[in-house]
């Protein structure tokens, strides 16, 4: 079922995540409005980077963006203790509540009834522990998390195929300290 004009924020870590999520959000009728909040990116060189990219695509491509810079030392807090689990670990999972709780805190904020997150386009990352993660925020909040798996129906490739034709920069890590040479 598709909805007219509802306002769905959009958390994204990247350009490269965000070209086939706009796309399909656009196509089922949603406005998305792109969250940039990401304290986990690491180094600081690497964030301006990714956040460069975004600001230049979201202004191509006509969407709003919303940037949230938030301390990075309450996202190591989140994570203490977990600094040597595996990607996909606990320590991913809990990167996930931190961001897509601050995504729900937002929209709230903004008054949005719907979020969703990126993060499901990477074959990468398991949705539906994201989905889980985001229903049970969503549910406190009374907001609607649109539990879409991006990379579905052929996405990654789709996200792919817009991040070669925009020549953007492609990161090879999720993003933390913890993720660099562990994919």
């Amino acid at each position: 079922m598709t909805t007219t004009n509802k306002n769905v924020l959009l958390h994204a870590c990247c350009a490269v995540c965000s070209g086939y999520p706009i796309e399909l959000l656009r196509e089922m009728g949603y406005n998305p409005v792109i969250y940039f909040f990401n304290p986990n990116i690491f180094p600081s060189e690497e964030y301006e980077r990714r956040l460069n990219e975004l600001i230049r695509y979201t202004k191509k491509k006509n969407v709003e963006l919303i940037i949230d810079k938030k301390d990075s030392e309450d996202w190591y807090n989140c994570v203490i203790g977990l600094e040597n689990e595996p990607e996909g670990g606990k320590r991913c999972a809990r990167c996930f509540e931190y961001r897509l709780l601050f995504s729900a805190l937002k929209a709230l904020q903004l008054e949005y009834q719907y979020f969703t997150t990126t993060l499901t386009i990477s074959p990468h990352k398991n949705s539906k522990l994201i989905f889980d993660i985001a229903q049970e925020i969503a549910a406190k909040y009374e907001l609607t998390f649109l539990d879409i798996d991006f990379k579905k129906k052929d996405g990654f490739l789709k996200t792919m195929k817009i991040a070669k034709e925009e020549n953007f920069y492609r990161q090879n890590y999720c993003g933390c300290e913890f993720s660099i040479n562990r994919n």
